[in-house]
């Protein structure tokens, strides 16, 4: 079987994050060649299905605000994302800290617009790759 994953963005700048067993999830992004992140997580299932579950719930509320979203509330949260809308859909602005909140060692980076039913799509798979 599959592991749950994650992937937004184009082939130019890209954020994944994928289970790799148990608690442990790789998270990865770049950034046009330039700016690049490959590191482990230590997430809970239930802390990504929540991620998901409230990215779903603030895709659906359709007010057309931006929001932000963080994988886990904990100190050591290794992905937040704030998105914005644009058109149809959001562009995201991505915040990754490797070695948690600490303010030395993060990649922000900004993903191209996706349009919403896309991002329902992929959250969706995500979420129901985790409850089931």
């Amino acid at each position: 079987m599959e592991e749950p994953q994650m992937r937004l963005g184009t082939d130019d700048a890209w954020l994944d994050l994928s289970r790799t067993g148990g608690d442990t999830w790789q998270v990865s992004a770049d950034w046009c060649s330039r700016l690049t992140a490959d590191f482990t997580a230590y997430l809970s299932d239930a802390e990504v299905a929540d991620f998901a579950r409230h990215m779903l719930s603030r895709l659906d509320a359709a007010s057309g605000a931006g929001f932000s979203a963080v994988v886990t509330p904990g100190r050591n949260n290794p992905l937040a994302l704030k998105a914005q809308p644009v058109g149809d859909g959001f562009a995201f602005f991505v915040r990754l800290t490797p070695n948690g909140d600490d303010t030395v060692c993060h990649l922000q980076m900004e993903l191209d617009p996706i349009s919403t039913p896309d991002l329902r799509e992929m959250f969706d798979a995500l979420h129901a790759a985790l409850v089931s």
